[in-house]
Order: C-alpha cells, then structure tokens, then sequence
C-alpha cells in the first residue's frame, strides 16, 4: 500500500500554498486559481489554524452574501482542520475522506506541514496501484 509520504513524493509538490486568517478571502480565490488547487491552508506564523477550500466560499461566502474583497479568511475558514501523517498510507486518507466527506487533508510531520492531498490524489494513486497489479498478474499469468 502506497505511503502518504511515496505519494507526495510523485506528486511533485512544489510547496504548501497557503494564506494567512486575516488575508482577504479574494487572496486565497487568486492563490487557489493561480496554483489550480481547491484548497489552501491557512497558517499563522508556523502554526495550522485552518484550511479554506472552495467549498467553504460557496457555503460560507457567497451563499451567506460575504464580498470576497471585504471578507478575511477567518470567518469562512473551516478552522478543525483533520490532518494525515506522512506514515500513514492512502487507504487512511480515503477512510477519512469517506467518514468526513471531506475533500483535501494537510499533510502534518513534527507539527510542520509538509504538503496537501486532495481525493483525487488518493483516487489517482489507488486506480494506478490496481492498474500495476494488473499488469502484473497478466504477466504471471502469460509467463514472461
């Protein structure tokens, strides 16, 4: 089973991108569509206080009349932010995908964070370990 860790690693991720709580949420929407990712953390100093996805725009943004100019990040946060170690493996991460129907988990080494993984990392990374299992099996199975 693939590691957080070995995932992040193919992953090629070039940094954490993240906003700080008393940035406008028009910062994080920028940041968000100039990295093509559907979630920042939201760090204060070196510490996790929150993630901002595109989810928490809609529901506590735009659907509550919030102006994304006018409106920090720490009011339309979801500030219980669940986290996945490097050690652990993407079948943790779906299980916690599924039970907290959520869609992006911070990465936490040493109270750092160390990446972000959305569900269609994960969804990617299994659908390629049972495309190489099959390959595989089909060589067992052909003899070579």
């Amino acid at each position: 089973m693939l590691s957080v860790k070995k995932l992040l690693q193919l992953k090629h991720q070039v940094g954490v991108f993240s906003v700080r709580p008393d940035e406008m949420v028009i910062d994080a929407l920028n940041v968000m569509a100039d990295r093509n990712v559907g979630a920042v953390v939201v760090m204060d100093g070196d510490e996790l206080v929150g993630i901002f996805s595109e989810r928490d725009y809609a529901r506590k943004g735009i659907r509550q009349g919030r102006k994304a100019k006018s409106t920090p990040i720490s009011e339309v946060m979801t500030p219980r932010v669940f986290t996945v170690s490097s050690d652990m493996n993407i079948n943790d991460c779906m299980r916690i995908f599924t039970e907290k129907r959520f869609r992006h988990l911070p990465v936490v080494d040493d109270n750092r964070v160390v990446g972000v993984l959305s569900i269609g990392d994960i969804v990617s990374a299994i659908m390629q370990e049972q495309l190489n299992h099959i390959q595989y099996l089909e060589q067992y199975i052909a003899g070579s």
